[in-house]
């Protein structure tokens, strides 16, 4: 099965494990580890990983990745500070 972004199943069930699984490719390896590292609080983008990044993406794509980052951690503060529940728009 896929989602509607033509994501399977699969790969969204392993992506915990994207920096082993043989499921992603490099540049989505990257681009996962960015989000982690604008995510997970105390990390901060290393200039190591941003030019790792800056190799598999232009630089409109790194502003656009950054910014959908960027509106998901927002977004996710505040609908747990508001006590929004999950939508559930992802169904297996």
């Amino acid at each position: 099965m896929s989602s509607e972004l033509g994501v399977s199943d699969e790969k969204i069930e392993a992506l915990h494990d994207y920096a082993t699984s043989t499921l992603y490719n490099a540049k989505e390896r990257v681009a996962l580890e960015y989000a982690d590292a604008m995510t997970i609080t105390g990390r901060d983008v290393s200039d190591e990983l941003f030019e790792r990044l800056s190799a598999s993406f232009s630089d409109d794509e790194i502003v656009e990745l950054t910014e959908v980052i960027a509106w998901e951690n927002a977004s996710a503060k505040f609908n747990r500070a508001l006590r929004i529940p999950s939508q559930k728009l992802w169904k297996r």
